[in-house]
C-alpha cells in the first residue's frame, strides 16, 4: 500500500505507523496531519477515498475530506468558548437565561457549562427524532427543551452523544442573533484559517466531490487471533450497548434510525455533535490554532488566548461516565487525556470520533494532530489506528531528529 505525503526529519515513526494501519489493522483510506509549534511536520494519506470497493476505487488524494463524527464536538466547543471570551456568553449563567423555552421540566438549574462538561442530565430523548426531524435546525433543540433531565443537572456526568449538538447550536443561535454553530465556524474559524473543515458541507464542495464515502469496517483478523492489540470491550460496556433501556443505547439512539452519513442532505445539515466533515490537515490546523499562532489566509491566527485554552482543558468532569460506562474526563467541550481516551500527555485536550477519527492538541509539546478515516469500527473513544499514530508521535518527540 503506497503512503503519500511527507514527514519532517524525526517524525518517520508516524509514517511507519500509518503504513502499518493498512497492513495490520485493515485501514482502507485515511490521512493524518501533525503540527508542531504551528508548523506542519506530518502530512500523509493513502488508500481509497471510498471505503466500499463497489462505490469505486478512486485513490485518496491530498484534500480528501471525510465525516469525522464526534470529533466535530471539539471544533464546535470553540464557538461558545470564543463567545465567552468576547463577553457575549456567561458560562455560569442558566441556559434558560438565553433560551427561555429550555427552562421547562426541571431544567432551570442547567448552566451553560453543564452543556460543555456533559453534566446537563440530558443525554437521551424519550421520543427519538426521525432523521428528517434531526436535520431540521428547529426540531432538535425543541425536543431537548421538552425533555426532562435523567439526573439532577450538575451532579454527575454522562456523554451527551447527540443532544450535545442541539444544546450547543441553539445556545449559539440565541447569542449570535440566529447564526448557528456551523455558520459561525465557517465565518470565524475555518474562513480565517483556510481550513478544509465544515459543519454543514456547502453545495459547491459536495458537487466538487470533496468528501469520500464512509462505512463500517470488519475487525481485523489480527485482533481476533490474539496476536494483535486487544479490541474486545469490557462485558459491562458491551451489555450497556446491547440493552435498549440503558442510557448508553438511548443516548446513541436519539436519532432513530441514524441517517445515511453519505447522503448529501445529511452532509449539508449542521449537527455540531456528529456530522463535521474535515481533512486531516483541517482538523490538525484547527487544534494548532487553539494553542498557538498558525498562518492564516490574511494573517497569522490564534483562536484561543492562554486563559481560554486553560479554561478548555481544566477538568470539569471525571470518573465513571453514566453513558459510556467507563471512566472519562472532560473539560469544557473537550475530552481530556485519560485511560478511556489517551492523547499525548496529561495536558492534552481534544475529541475522538466514534469509529476512528481524532483531533487533539498538547500545549506542552506544541503538538496538534488530526486523523480522519473512511472506515468506521466499533470503537468510541480510543481506536487502535488512531492510538498507533499517537504513540508514534510520542516516540518521534522522544527520539528527535537524526544527527547530521
Amino acid at each position: 500500500m503506497n503512503v503519500h505525503g511527507t514527514v519532517a526529519e524525526g517524525f518517520e515513526p508516524v509514517r511507519d505507523a500509518f503504513a502499518r494501519n493498512f497492513t495490520a489493522l485493515g485501514e482502507r483510506g485515511a490521512a493524518v496531519a501533525v503540527y508542531r509549534d504551528g508548523r506542519k511536520v506530518v502530512d500523509l494519506w493513502g488508500g481509497t477515498r471510498d471505503v466500499d470497493d463497489t462505490a469505486g476505487t478512486e485513490p485518496w488524494r491530498r484534500g480528501t475530506a471525510q465525516v469525522v463524527r464526534s470529533a466535530t464536538k471539539g471544533v464546535a466547543a470553540a464557538v461558545p468558548l470564543l463567545l465567552h471570551r468576547r463577553g457575549e456568553l456567561d458560562l455560569d449563567a442558566p441556559v434558560g437565561e438565553y433560551w427561555p423555552e429550555f427552562k421547562a421540566h426541571g431544567k432551570e438549574r442547567v448552566l451553560v457549562r453543564h452543556v460543555l462538561n456533559h453534566r446537563a442530565g440530558l443525554p437521551v430523548l424519550d421520543r427519538p427524532l426521525t432523521p428528517e426531524d434531526a436535520l431540521d435546525p428547529l426540531r432538535g433543540p425543541a425536543a431537548v427543551a421538552a425533555q426532562s433531565p435523567v439526573w439532577e443537572p450538575g451532579t454527575d456526568h454522562g456523554y451527551h452523544a447527540l443532544t450535545y449538538g442541539w444544546l450547543l447550536d441553539e445556545l449559539v443561535r440565541r447569542v449570535s442573533g440566529g447564526r448557528g454553530a456551523g455558520q459561525w465556524i465557517a465565518d470565524e474559524i475555518a474562513g480565517p484559517l483556510g481550513l478544509d473543515l465544515w459543519v454543514g458541507l456547502p453545495a459547491a464542495e459536495e458537487a466538487a466531490g470533496r468528501a469520500g464515502r464512509v462505512g463500517r469496517l470488519d475487525e481485523p483478523e489480527l485482533s481476533r487471533s490474539g496476536s494483535g492489540p486487544r479490541l474486545r470491550p469490557k462485558r459491562s460496556v458491551t451489555e450497556a450497548y446491547e440493552n435498549p433501556e440503558s442510557l448508553t443505547r438511548r443516548a446513541f439512539a436519539a436519532i432513530t434510525p441514524f441517517p445515511d452519513q453519505n447522503d448529501p442532505v445529511y452532509r449539508a445539515a449542521a449537527l455540531p455533535a456528529a456530522n463535521g466533515i474535515a481533512t486531516a490537515d483541517g482538523l490538525a490546523r484547527f487544534y494548532a490554532a487553539l494553542i498557538g499562532e498558525v498562518d492564516g489566509v490574511t494573517r497569522d491566527v490564534r483562536l484561543f488566548d492562554r486563559a481560554t485554552m486553560e479554561l478548555a482543558r481544566a477538568e470539569e468532569s471525571a470518573g465513571p461516565d453514566r453513558v459510556l460506562v467507563v471512566g472519562t474526563r472532560f473539560g469544557l467541550g473537550y475530552m481530556l487525556h485519560g485511560s478511556a481516551s489517551p492523547f499525548l500527555g496529561p495536558g492534552s485536550f481534544g475529541h475522538p470520533g466514534r469509529g476512528g477519527s481524532l483531533g487533539f492538541a498538547d500545549p506542552e509539546a506544541g503538538i496538534a494532530l488530526g486523523y480522519v478515516t473512511n472506515g468506521f469500527r466499533k470503537t468510541v473513544t480510543a481506536d487502535p489506528r488512531a492510538q498507533a499514530l499517537v504513540r508514534a508521535v510520542r516516540a518521534s518527540l522522544t527520539r528527535g531528529p537524526s544527527p547530521s
